[in-house]
């Protein structure tokens, strides 16, 4: 027979050891003194010291946001959503002068790189209106492509339907969400 007093000192230092190790499992190796993102636009993220007046970097460290229309690529005269019908990805006729308008833009402006954001209405599964919403991104980038833009200018992606323009359910509100958004960087 084990005297209690052992017992307790026993489970004291299992206790003791369960909490160390859960301790040392929930540790992390994330250095927070490094920049989290990396910077690709060819400049360093502090050029002007942390700080610094027109480093774009605030006190903290922390990178500004560019807001569209603040000087930024963004187009802010011209139409830049392309409406689909239920279930198809075929771009329609009425969406010829808006891609040619995008088109010459870009073709005008070859810094500047586009994306195509595919969306669907809720109707569907997950992945099949990830999948449309991907090919209607397609569709567009191709239809772009025709009219002379690279497509190192373009970047297809879907947000399948979970970014609806309109909430509804009724066939005014789906009808705005079946859309691909260009979206200028």
């Amino acid at each position: 027979m084990i005297p209690t007093s052992a017992l307790r000192r026993t489970s004291t230092l299992l206790a003791a050891l369960i909490a160390a190790a859960v301790l040392a499992a929930c540790g992390s190796n994330v250095r927070l003194d490094e920049p989290p993102v990396e910077d690709r636009t060819g400049t360093a993220a502090g050029a002007g010291g942390a700080g610094g007046q027109g480093s774009g970097v605030d006190q903290r460290g922390v990178a500004g946001v560019q807001v569209p229309g603040a000087g930024s690529t963004q187009p802010t005269q011209m139409q830049r959503i392309v409406y689909f019908d239920y279930d198809s990805f075929e771009v329609k006729p009425d969406a010829t002068q808006l891609l040619e308008a995008n088109a010459r833009y870009l073709n005008a402006n070859r810094n500047v790189r586009v994306a195509l954001e595919g969306h669907t209405d809720e109707r569907g599964g997950r992945e099949y209106n990830l999948a449309l919403g991907q090919k209607r991104a397609e569709a567009v980038r191709r239809a772009m492509s025709l009219l002379g833009v690279p497509d190192s200018q373009m970047e297809a992606v879907s947000f399948g339907e979970e970014k609806p323009a309109q909430t509804g359910a009724d066939e005014s509100a789906w009808a705005k969400n079946r859309r691909v958004e260009l979206t200028y960087r």
